[in-house]
């Protein structure tokens, strides 16, 4: 039986926000030090206006530990999962290691250093200073970089001869190529691999340590994302017995993968001999107040709410994620292109050479994982440098020649070494083409395109803007998603944000938030998110995504004009009604400015219907022309054409109406500013019945909505946490986006708040997070807001003994 002992080492630990060499000694007790958990952030920051100067700091970790005798002539491996920025470890005064990226995990040996049967001290140093030579630091980043030790901590306690990296190649068709290292005694050692099916079935392989293990399956079922399939790779280091004793297994390593074959070419991505066509957002692995510190089931809501709520097949990770989103990714289908740190700027040689060693630690982390599909081997947005990006396609392309390389940046014409030219397309401002010629952009046709980011600082959108400035960015969304699809050999395109993100003053608007999410920063959906969720396909009623843009919003436009109103569905058909009154029923435009799209926004471009007919007693084809004039007039009041005045004046005279008449009927059925209140009903048709309604009228009542997102939560191997909604609503469930009421939360039972206690709501919406603080039972979170009665959420914690 393997020997390999795991110790998840995110408990025990404490904290000074200024390391001091006494933490390296047996007593420190003259320091002041604050117990902590991992993950664990440097400092807490408010939700805006926060200053990034409070997590620039050379802070101290420090855990004792007692080693059992029992460990004697075993190899002790210390793993960091992630140190933001600059980390070195210590044990028992002795420097043990040090790593100089804050996105890759890390690997130190402890093996003499550690004195067994005693009390032990484990220190890191951790410097997460913007002022250190290392990516993404030297210019002026967007995004917050936080600090500390956000990811998991875990100590393996080995045999004297372990496997120290795997990697699997498996294509399509079921052949497979498992490579592999191993450190230590390892002399006369052999490998044995076992490949799991999702049915239970196994197979069997022997291979040598100096030869790659090679073989094909039969009947293999390929991961895509519709089917994500996963194989399970069981490899195993073993010393056969001698004199009659059996074999003895070192070590192991258990590995998720796919069989699955990538090609990007000038056509696009096909995965598995199919295209697939790209819709997704860029990702930012930042949180409210906690920054980057959050435990790995928020990490897997990401990618459930890109996949399943959002409905994109890609994330485009700015840099290196948590093992637990790519498993996440892997599990759902959702591909990923995974970038090395770094934002615009390029330093000298010691900041190059951390670069290049930060793409390798990328790809040798990343690449067991089926949906890494692209690596991005530029820093994101920076000029050329051909002799850098050479060596970092050369050292991406070694190490993984499954995947092709790209890099995004803002450059037309850019020096192509990479396989794929990423672009970040940002030329659309809201009229003309959404995306630009794939001709003008690449110099090389020959080679795969993808448009690596379009929207964002274009368009900032709050959740609490107006409500003609969130359907325009909804807009913005849908024109560059439908031009990318529209244009031959673009491979699809990535909106530039899933959610809002903390930013440098420099950025953003103001209050160090930039607002370019289609979510905000608790990742509550705006309206441009519908853009995306709406172009996935159902498959049961609640597959329907349906939200509509306010049709009587007078007071909230310029001079008191309605302005446009769109459906943003995946169902069939919209019907709107009047009160009880049926006006009509709206279906896509397979012709539009849209018809690229699977599912194209619905104009809602008619408020009369037959209305004149029924209470006006005007004749069919005389109210169809007159509805039509209303419409017209509902879409630009101020300044209607000389042709819709010529047919008004030619239809008054037809009718014998006067200007005071056609005034009266466009306040009744259209409706005006100080005009009487309407009730707007919208049914959402699929398969020829009502799947979802919305209902817009005046709000007669204020509820505060709580939801909470994962309400079964784990406590070990590290402390979990609950992502919870607020949001106040009408009484048609309605969000109400100019709510801005404080809500008091209170905690009851074995969980915490991280953050304050008092949130207000933007744009009708808040969120709030519930850790566990290591004992099991029920946690209630208490909301209480000033105008609506009081609600709650409870979640149910478990825990897991290590």
């Amino acid at each position: 039986m393997e020997r390999t002992e795991h110790y998840d080492w995110n408990d025990g630990w404490l904290f000074t926000p200024q390391f001091d060499p006494s933490l390296l000694e047996p007593d420190c007790s003259g320091l002041e030090l604050e117990p902590v958990r991992l993950p664990h952030t440097v400092k807490s920051l408010p939700f805006n206006y926060c200053n990034e100067n409070d997590y620039q700091m050379i802070s101290g970790y420090r855990r004792v530990f007692t080693a059992p005798r029992s460990w004697e002539g075993r190899t002790l491996l210390l793993t960091v999962g992630a140190a933001a920025h600059d980390a070195t470890v210590y044990c028992n005064g002795q420097r043990a290691g040090h790593h100089a990226c804050g996105y890759t995990a890390f690997t130190v040996n402890l093996t003499g250093m550690v004195r067994l049967g005693e009390e032990n001290v484990l220190a890191i140093r951790c410097d997460s200073r913007e002022t250190l030579d290392i990516p993404p630091f030297g210019g002026q980043t967007e995004e917050l970089t936080y600090g500390g030790l956000y990811r998991g901590v875990a100590l393996e306690v080995k045999e004297n001869a372990w496997l120290r990296d795997v990697f699997i190649q498996a294509g399509a068709e079921g052949d497979f190529r498992i490579y592999s290292a191993a450190e230590g005694e390892t002399v006369g050692c052999t490998l044995e691999a076992e490949i799991r099916a999702p049915s239970g079935r196994r197979a069997v392989y022997t291979g040598e340590l100096s030869l790659p293990i090679t073989g094909s399956l039969n009947g293999v079922q390929p991961w895509s994302c519709e089917h994500p399939t996963l194989y399970t790779l069981t490899l195993r280091l073993i010393r056969p017995g001698t004199l009659g004793l059996p074999d003895r297994v070192l070590d192991q390593k258990v590995i998720r993968f796919g069989f699955r074959t990538i090609q990007f070419v000038a056509g696009g991505l096909y995965l598995n001999g199919a295209r697939v066509e790209l819709r997704g957002l860029a990702r930012f692995q930042s949180y409210p107040y906690q920054g980057y510190a959050m435990p790995d089931s928020i990490q897997r809501l990401d990618a459930q709410a890109l996949r399943k709520e959002l409905g994109c097949n890609v994330v485009r990770c700015c840099c290196p994620p948590s093992p637990a989103f790519l498993d996440a990714c892997d599990e759902l289908g959702l591909l990923a292109y995974v970038e090395m740190p770094g934002r615009r700027h390029i330093g000298g040689p010691a900041w190059k050479a951390q670069a290049l060693q930060n793409c390798r630690e990328m790809v040798c982390q990343c690449r067991n994982h089926p949906s890494v599909f692209l690596w991005g081997v530029r820093v994101a947005g920076s000029a050329d440098d051909d002799a850098f990006y050479k060596k970092t396609n050369e050292a991406a392309r070694r190490l993984d020649p499954t995947r092709p390389t790209a890099g995004s940046r803002r450059l037309k014409k850019s020096h192509l070494f990479e396989d794929v030219y990423a672009y970040d397309d940002f030329s659309f401002g809201g009229a003309g083409p959404g995306c630009q010629p794939r001709a003008a952009v690449t110099p090389d046709l020959r080679k795969g395109y993808l448009i690596s980011a379009f929207g964002g600082m274009m368009y900032p959108t709050k959740s609490f803007d107006p409500g003609a400035q969130r359907l325009s960015q909804a807009l913005r969304c849908a024109a560059v998603l439908n031009d990318a699809a529209a244009q031959q050999g673009v491979a699809g395109c990535v909106g530039w944000t899933m959610a809002d993100y903390n930013t440098h003053p420099s950025y953003g608007s103001g209050d160090h938030v930039s607002y370019h999410g289609v979510m905000d920063l608790f990742r509550n959906e705006k309206l441009a998110a519908a853009v995306f969720a709406s172009q996935k396909d159902p498959r049961v009623p609640s597959d329907i995504v349906f939200q509509v843009s306010p049709a009587a919003g007078f007071g909230d436009m310029p001079a008191g004009y309605p302005g446009g109103c769109w459906a943003f569905t995946n169902a069939d058909a919209v019907r709107m009604y009047r009160g009880r009154d049926f006006i009509a029923e709206f279906r896509p435009d397979r012709q539009g400015r849209f018809a690229a799209l699977a599912h194209p926004p619905i104009q809602i471009d008619d408020f009369v219907g037959v209305l004149l007919e029924k209470y006006e007693g005007i004749g069919h084809s005389e109210a169809v022309q007159l509805a039509g004039c209303l419409n017209a007039l509902r879409r630009d009041p101020a300044a209607p054409s000389p042709l819709l005045r010529a047919r008004l004046t030619r239809l008054l005279r037809t009718l014998r109406m006067n200007e005071a008449t056609l005034s009266r009927l466009y306040h009744t059925y259209i409706g005006a500013l100080g005009g009487p209140a309407v009730r707007y009903q919208f049914d959402a048709i699929w398969k020829d019945r009502v799947v979802r309604t919305i209902v817009q009228e005046p709000v007669q009542r204020v509820r505060l909505e709580c939801t909470v997102r994962n309400a079964i939560l784990t406590d070990g191997p590290t402390w979990d946490c609950a992502t919870i909604a607020l949001r106040a609503i009408d009484q048609n469930g309605c969000l109400l986006p100019y709510c801005s009421e404080a809500v008091q939360l209170t905690v009851e039972g074995p969980a915490q708040l991280l953050g304050p206690a008092v949130v207000p709501l933007r744009g009708g919406m808040a969120g709030a997070y519930l850790a566990t603080t290591g004992h099991p039972g029920r946690a209630t979170l208490h909301c209480r807001m000033e105008g609506a009665l009081p609600t709650e959420a409870s979640v149910i914690i478990r825990r897991r003994e290590a």
